[in-house]
């Protein structure tokens, strides 16, 4: 398969479940009455978007791709590989210095022995 972002509108929306609905909240009655929000579910990902600011279904269909496109292009892009830090010197000095505080107050919470 090749890669998303090179993929045209009408191959794109062929992997998709294309849901119209009405967008809701303030507008009165265009926003009521029609249908304009588009949902597009990628199916071999699972991945859903939703547009819904314009008035157009078409400029939220276009909107709809725009964004999936962005996220399949996120989720194609290889992970850079974690570099682990190594512990300064003087980090480990303390740590050190710390548990061996720590020791000598535990010790000395013992009770005495009674062969002294």
């Amino acid at each position: 398969m090749e890669p998303h972002a090179k993929q045209t509108d009408e191959t794109l929306l062929a992997e998709c479940d294309v849901d119209t609905f009405r967008a809701g909240g303030p507008g009165g009655q265009h926003q009521n009455k029609t249908e304009s929000a588009v949902r597009l579910v990628h199916r071999p990902t699972g991945i859903v978007v939703t547009a819904r600011n314009s008035r157009s279904q078409h400029r939220n269909r276009q909107q709809a791709l725009q964004q999936l496109r962005t996220i399949l292009e996120e989720l194609a892009r290889p992970k850079k590989p974690r570099v682990p830090t190594s512990t300064p010197p003087i980090a480990k000095k303390k740590r050190l210095e710390d548990k061996r505080r720590r020791s000598e107050r535990k010790k000395n919470r013992k009770k005495p022995d009674l062969d002294d």
